[in-house]
């Protein structure tokens, strides 16, 4: 199972946010460049990457950023926030970024995800985040009123290659992922999903390794907050 570290980007730091609530965030005082390297240095293969600016505005504001991760270190990045149209696609392509996550975007707009999965093949990850099973877009200040398992069932054909399923009640929460809601979609998804939200110890990391379609999953808060350390964390990490 592969371990995602994350990296969420808000005015060029580091940051965590409890339930996506931008009020409620932890500066951390590494870069986002320095934590990379961190977790180059450990061994870890694979990133996830947040731009919590261009989600607020739909931009790609830190791609300068990006760039520089992608290219001073041999990491397999996938990257998300605000990420509207084929041409932010494209950009981050050229980066080197090995799969760009649409969420809000595809949720408005199913044709634009079609698009994206045709133009762009095996580069495409969509992005699920739930609230109560209620799918949520724009930064997480949105609901969409519309249940997660009913627009996957939707859109499950259109050829996106990975899944990212985070539950918005336990993000940041570090209190366990939702694991039930989380196998749902996996036992509904044609491709492989990637958990998200509440990760709290390496029992966690476990448990998900005995769930089936899982690919892997993202771990943030807990790292930052030393619950977690990189070194026992790697050693999951297949």
């Amino acid at each position: 199972m592969k371990i995602f570290p994350a990296i969420d980007i808000k005015d060029g730091k580091c940051v965590r946010l409890v339930k996506g609530d931008f009020k409620n965030k932890t500066e951390y005082e590494i870069s986002p460049i320095e934590q990379a390297g961190k977790y180059k240095d450990h061994g870890f293969k694979n990133l996830h990457i947040v731009d919590l600016d261009g989600a607020l505005i739909g931009e790609t504001v830190n791609i300068d950023i990006i760039q520089n991760i992608v290219s001073k270190f041999d990491l397999k990045v996938e990257i998300g926030g605000g990420i509207r149209n084929l041409d932010s696609i494209q950009k981050y392509i050229d980066t080197g970024a090995e799969k760009v996550i649409l969420g809000s975007a595809a949720i408005k707009d199913k044709k634009f995800l079609k698009e994206a999965c045709q133009n762009f093949p095996n580069k495409i990850a969509l992005g699920l985040d739930a609230k109560d099973g209620y799918l949520s877009i724009s930064g997480w200040r949105e609901n969409s009123n519309q249940l997660a398992l009913d627009y996957l069932s939707e859109v499950n054909d259109y050829g996106f290659s990975r899944l990212i399923y985070t539950d918005i009640n336990k993000d940041g929460m570090k209190q366990s992922p939702n694991f039930d809601e989380t196998t749902k979609v996996a036992a509904k998804s044609n491709c492989p999903v990637i958990i998200s939200g509440g990760v709290s110890s390496i029992n966690d990391i476990k448990k998900a390794k005995g769930l089936k379609n899982i690919e892997g999953i993202i771990v943030g808060k807990a790292i930052y907050d030393g619950d977690i350390k990189l070194d026992e964390l790697i050693k999951e990490d297949a």
